[in-house]
Formats: structure tokens, sequence, C-alpha cells
């Protein structure tokens, strides 16, 4: 995760027309948390964008982003070098350890105690160098905890040590203060932007996904919170940026995994999470995945997506 160095915020934030274009969903659940939405119905993540205009700044940020780039599926079946490919998520029931973090963005996390799983799973594994997210759904208090560049105590008795934390409450769409961040650069959650393998299972991706650009610029859009750059060139994506694939372009050649992905891509698009490498879009580990199938999104060239206007997406209350 790329930051800015200054942590006051400018930026645009749209104000949405009074009037919606699109049609939410019913808001999608856990296999393992039936009573917990994935945020509700109305969130900007759960809204489709299929036929919202196209923004008028489309083409230029599309080339900013990598016009001649292709779509890239961060996530899969197996391991690479030692850690399963995607970021994981733990389900919790019972009452778990809660351990208090020292933070490098404190005044931008949420300083709670944070439920931990014996054998927590860490993005990239326990020797990555990475984002190391961890994030960990309490399905009786329906409550989204997540923490990037998550570090155990280096001796007995320390604490426990994060870049950043934040937690979400799964019955709300209520965001974070303006100008904070998250785990994720964008100050957005990074659970409802991942693609699911129970959700190809069953044949459909009710959600946008979560994408990574090369360079953002200093703004971000709602629902986003906080941007990540100094740049102020408007041909750049602002964080919260949403994109879409193209209505015209066929996914009727692609295996079944990968054509329910692009499906979702068409009706419910991309939204920018953070800075990192062109179209990189984040799933979730699953024995379930078929690399092969997954490899053929490589084909799906940048310039076949477009920016949303989403001044037209209605806020939801």
């Amino acid at each position: 995760m790329r930051r800015a160095a200054a942590a006051a915020v400018a930026g645009i934030v749209v104000v949405a027309a009074a009037v919606a274009t699109s049609s939410s969903t019913n808001g999608s659940r856990l296999p393992s948390a039936k009573k917990c939405p994935i945020f509700p119905r109305s969130s900007h993540w759960n809204k489709r964008v299929d036929r919202l205009p196209v923004h008028p700044r489309s083409a230029a940020i599309v080339r900013s982003i990598g016009a001649d780039e292709s779509l890239h599926p961060d996530f899969g079946a197996g391991f690479y070098e030692g850690a399963r490919i995607g970021i994981p998520y733990h389900v919790i029931s019972r009452p778990a350890r809660r351990v208090r973090f020292n933070f490098e963005y404190a005044d931008e996390s949420d300083r709670v105690r944070y439920p931990l799983p014996r054998r927590v799973r860490i993005e990239g594994g326990p020797r990555s160098d990475g984002d190391r997210h961890v994030i960990v759904v309490d399905r009786r208090r329906c409550r989204l905890y997540e923490l990037y560049r998550f570090f155990r105590p280096a001796r007995r008795g320390g604490r426990h040590r994060a870049g950043s934390g934040a937690v979400w409450n799964l019955r709300s769409n209520r965001l974070r203060p303006r100008g904070w961040t998250s785990a994720d650069a964008a100050g957005l959650p990074i659970f409802p932007g991942l693609a699911r393998h129970y959700e190809v299972k069953r044949g459909r991706i009710d959600h946008a996904l979560r994408m990574t650009v090369p360079e953002s610029r200093r703004a971000f859009i709602y629902p986003a919170r906080h941007f990540a750059s100094d740049d102020r060139n408007p041909n750049l994506p602002a964080m919260g940026q949403r994109l879409r694939l193209r209505r015209g372009f066929d996914i009727s050649r692609f295996p079944r995994q990968a054509r329910i992905i692009l499906r979702a891509l068409k009706r419910y698009g991309l939204i920018v999470a953070d800075n990192g490498s062109p179209w990189f879009i984040t799933g979730v580990p699953s024995r379930g995945w078929d690399n092969d199938q997954l490899n053929t999104l490589k084909s799906v060239g940048g310039a076949n997506f477009e920016v949303v206007d989403t001044r037209f997406l209605r806020k939801p209350r």
C-alpha cells in the first residue's frame, strides 16, 4: 500500500444526484455468517452501474491506468512463494482473544481490541514483506475487522503491531471519518470487494470488485475517504473511482469461472482501492479456483474498460 505523506484531505467528493439510475441487489451473505449481510443492499459495493453514463474523462483515465495492460486476477488456488494466492479471511463465532495494537497510523485507526484466531492467516504468509492484511468477521456481532501490515510481538509480552486497523458494522453504510485511511489506502473496507469462490460456484457475483492502479491522484470519490498521492493530474484515477467492462465485450468464449467474474465487471464494475499493479483484482484463496480458467482473464485488455460517472448513483442513507 502506497500512502501520501500528508494526511490532510483535499479532493473531490462527487455529490450523487437525487434520482438513481441503477438498481440495488439484495446484499450477499456469507455461508458461514448467514445473519450478517456483506453491507446493506444500498451500499455502493452492491449497486449495479451498467446503466450509468460514462465519465467525461474516461478515455484519459483508462490510458493512465494502462489501456495496453491486461486484467490480472491476484488470487487463485495453490501457493506462490510458500503462501496462498489472495487475501484470506476468518469467520469467528466463539469469543476469541482480543488484542490491542500499536498502529503506525494511529490517528486514523480504530484503537480497539481486535479478535485474533490462534492461527491467524496473513496475506502473503507469515514471512511476507507485502501488505500483510488480516481480515476477521465476527458473525455474532456482524463486525468486520481489518488490519494492514500485521506483525506479531517481537518479544513475549509485547504488543502486536500494524500499519492501520479499521472496524466495520456489516449492517451499516457508515463510512470512515473524512480523510481517514483504513486497512486499504482508499479508506474502504477490503472484504466486500473480494472475489470469493462460493459466489462463482453458485453462478454469480453481486458486488463490485477491488482493484489497484499504478498511480492515483490526490482525490477521493464517494465512498472512498482517503487519497494516496500528491499528484493533482485530473487524468489519473481518484481513490473510489468506479470502472466497468464495456457492454459490448464478448464474454461467451471464456470458461465458466472467468465468465462469471467478467459478467460482474460489466454489472457492478471495479472500485479503485489502492496503488499497485494495473488492473489487479483481488480475491480469496481457495482450492476451488481453476487457475487455468482464471488466467484467461489476462487476455482482457484495459482498453475494454470505461470509467463510470457515479454522480448519478444515489448515496445510501
